[in-house]
């Protein structure tokens, strides 16, 4: 079989218009923020939950916006603002992860850019006492299936320091390869799935 790629009106091939098409065909398929109703999903240890103003006050240490990290409930505030507006705006998507057992935000990770070309930058934080029991573990999986079959995501990555051990654990065992060096001593990785 031979595809004509002869030009069409406006100047298009027969490809570069099939690549349109496809490409508004898998848009129409993915499901951007904002939703309806703002998305709590949740296993059998912790929810993926809306930050409440109330939970701001216990945050404030892993509270960051575009890697600024805020040192007062004030910039914190201001910066869970920033972050409800580009939900809003269906640029991201922010949980706090909460101990299902006490309801308290120990942590927080959503998708924060790339949403608009079907892929998404899987960012977290834990507080540090919460460390190394298995919250992240949950709240990065929740957020992976939700970001591949709720959202319609493409392709899923995180960056992080070549010092942070136990983020590249956390990726590595969830199925993210390692696929460049950055500059400023960081790496990115991508899910295996998505590649």
């Amino acid at each position: 079989m031979t595809v004509n790629t002869k030009r069409h009106n406006f100047g298009q091939t027969a490809a570069q218009t099939a690549n349109k098409v496809l490409k508004e065909a898998i848009s129409d398929k993915m499901k951007l923020p904002p939703y309806n109703i703002f998305p709590e999903i949740s296993d059998d240890k912790i929810s993926l939950r809306q930050i409440l103003t109330a939970d701001i006050k216990d945050l404030v240490e892993i509270s960051f916006y575009d890697a600024v990290q805020a040192t007062t409930v004030r910039q914190a505030t201001e910066m869970q603002t920033k972050i409800d507006k580009d939900y809003i705006d269906g640029n991201s998507i922010h949980w706090g992860i909460s101990d299902k057992l006490t309801n308290k935000i120990v942590g927080t990770c959503g998708y924060y850019r790339g949403l608009d070309k079907e892929e998404g930058e899987l960012g977290c934080v834990l507080l540090p006492q919460y460390r190394g029991k298995g919250f992240m573990t949950s709240a990065m999986l929740l957020a992976i299936e939700f970001g591949l079959n709720t959202i319609g995501l493409k392709r899923i990555w995180a960056i992080t320091s070549q010092q942070n051990e136990d983020a590249i654990k956390l990726l590595e065992r969830l199925n993210f390869i390692k696929i460049a060096g950055l500059d400023d001593n960081e790496i990115e990785y991508e899910l295996k799935s998505c590649v």
